[in-house]
């Protein structure tokens, strides 16, 4: 199952029934788990811990060195794969920059050509990257997020469970969860279809909307937002959209840009879902 312009050293671990492409390199102590596929020129780095029946396309690099000036490449640092991910052509995946650390990469992700995982990145479990994104380091990404192609996000920003990044967009602060951005780091309104597709009903749905026009729509800031969020009684979904807000931190969260009254009057009337 390894062709024979492969160079696959005696020193890696390979799962049973793995493929390995032509050309392809891998390197002594990768962990390649099984029934994965390695196109060919794909490079597998010796810090690679790669779960089963990946997809890994032509020309992809796995576990290369950050791109930092202060890393010491004799760092033992890791890249970490789940199970049954699509990498597609070109997509490059480093490691982390800690010694110890792991860049992650959950379950049933799909990386379409091009896309990059910065160092140190968390990438949550079903999530899209479309062409050509681009993770900074220490991004967190939650579960089931979809970034549309040639998105960029910076550097220690978080992006919420289930949101959606229209393609091109630069995310510079923290996306909250289940909601949709666009442009440079504008919320535009709530992932509907997403949420309906996760299979949230609608009374959680209409929790959500409730939340959102609270923090957004209400006229408080964020701080005031909060403390009336406190006092009230949340379900799971919507608590997790609270937790999230509260703990943005200095990079603080994407605004919103529709304060008009018609939008205001769209989510009164059930527009956003």
């Amino acid at each position: 199952m390894i062709h024979p312009t492969a160079i696959v050293s005696e020193e890696a671990h390979l799962g049973h029934g793995v493929q390995i492409g032509p050309y392809a390199v891998v390197e002594a102590g990768a962990v390649v788990g099984d029934d994965c596929v390695v196109g060919s020129h794909v490079v597998v780095g010796r810090w690679v811990r790669m779960g089963a029946s990946n997809v890994v396309s032509s020309g992809a690099v796995l576990g290369g060195d950050p791109q930092d000036l202060r890393f010491d490449p004799e760092t033992p640092s890791f890249l970490r794969i789940g199970d049954r991910n699509r990498i597609r052509e070109h997509c490059t995946l480093h490691r982390a920059t800690v010694s110890g650390g792991e860049t992650v990469v959950g379950d049933d992700c799909f990386l379409m050509a091009g896309a990059h995982v910065g160092h140190d990145a968390k990438v949550g479990s079903r999530t899209i990257l479309a062409n050509q994104v681009m993770l900074g380091g220490f991004v967190e990404i939650g579960e089931q997020v979809f970034i549309g192609g040639g998105g960029g996000v910076h550097q220690f920003v978080k992006i919420g469970r289930l949101a959606i990044a229209q393609g091109n967009s630069t995310m510079t602060k923290n996306v909250l969860p289940y909601t949709m951005v666009a442009k440079l780091s504008q919320t535009v309104g709530l992932n509907v279809v997403g949420l309906r597709r996760a299979g949230l009903d609608a009374a959680q749905r209409n929790e959500i909307r409730r939340a959102f026009k609270l923090l957004f729509v209400s006229g408080r800031n964020l701080q005031q937002a909060l403390l009336d969020a406190h006092a009230m009684s949340w379900g799971p979904h919507a608590a997790a959209f609270w937790e999230f807000a509260q703990t943005a931190g200095k990079r603080g969260i994407c605004p919103w840009i529709g304060r008009s009254a018609t939008r205001a009057e769209a989510l009164d009337s059930g527009g956003a879902d």
